[in-house]
């Protein structure tokens, strides 16, 4: 199958590794098809990519590769519906953001996704992580200039 993004272009994706978030992800609930796709500059970065609108893409981190003792901690049946015979089954994502010259991990909310059985949900932690842990600093814009 092949989907057009304006961030890759034309990807060819396997219908099986669509991944369904049944009540979308934050901001875009309306949107429950996404695809988990990997990034050929940076090992270390992934991208869900919406199925149904090519615009939106989200770069993502896996947070235990940078904060090793992270731990999600949430509410009791926040997971049911992943549907995972194991808490170890979950494969936790964080959302990256660039803020003021620093790029981020959103740990408050992290993307839970049973890969399994294609299942995904974005949720709230209940301690006190941090909204943004710090992965580096950003790049500065370059000037055109004639």
């Amino acid at each position: 199958m092949r989907i057009e993004t304006t961030r890759f272009g034309g990807v060819d994706i396997d219908p099986e590794d669509i991944l369904l978030f049944p009540q979308g992800m934050m901001g875009f609930e309306e949107l429950r098809h996404w695809v988990l796709l990997t990034d050929d500059y940076n090992n270390a970065l992934g991208w869900l990519q919406s199925i149904t609108r090519a615009e939106v893409a989200m770069p993502v981190v896996s947070p235990r590769r940078f904060a090793q003792n992270y731990r999600v901690q949430i509410k009791n049946g926040q997971l049911a519906p992943l549907e995972l015979a194991d808490d170890h089954q979950a494969f936790v994502l964080a959302v990256v953001n660039r803020e003021e010259g620093q790029i981020t991990a959103n740990l408050r909310a992290p993307v839970i996704i049973n890969l399994d059985r294609r299942l995904g949900r974005q949720v709230v932690t209940t301690d006190e992580q941090p909204l943004r842990f710090v992965l580096g600093r950003s790049a500065p814009a370059l000037r055109k200039s004639a």
